[in-house]
């Protein structure tokens, strides 16, 4: 079955960086877009970032542009979301994203505090 697993959460100054990974199984990895979504306290879960089956395109939201850089590993079925001068608003429980066969599937979260 479907399983991803987020990690690389934690405590961090603004200004700040971190890297999340995370790891895929149960499917083709390769074949298959991967995202990135986040939801703050009190707030509505969002798309952060998306990135194509082959890496060649990806996708950010506006408020995270310049900052954050997705990217994956094929080899080691692996999407990564590298996040540079956070900022307090960025603290949110980060969650990877996977559609396949119609069905949204989603890892447990991993949650990143943005605070001095």
């Amino acid at each position: 079955q479907v399983q991803l697993v987020e990690s690389g959460g934690g405590l961090v100054q603004p200004g700040g960086s971190l890297r999340l990974s995370c790891a895929a199984s149960g499917f083709t990895f390769s074949s298959y877009v991967m995202s990135w979504y986040r939801q703050g306290p009190g707030k509505e879960r969002e798309l952060v970032a998306a990135i194509s089956a082959t890496g060649g395109l990806t996708n950010y939201a506006d408020s995270v542009k310049g900052r954050f850089t997705i990217s994956r590993d094929n080899a080691k079925n692996t999407v990564y979301l590298q996040m540079n001068s956070l900022k307090p608003e960025d603290t949110a429980i980060y969650y990877c994203k996977t559609r396949k066969d119609f069905r949204d599937y989603w890892g447990q979260g991993t949650q990143v505090t943005v605070s001095s």
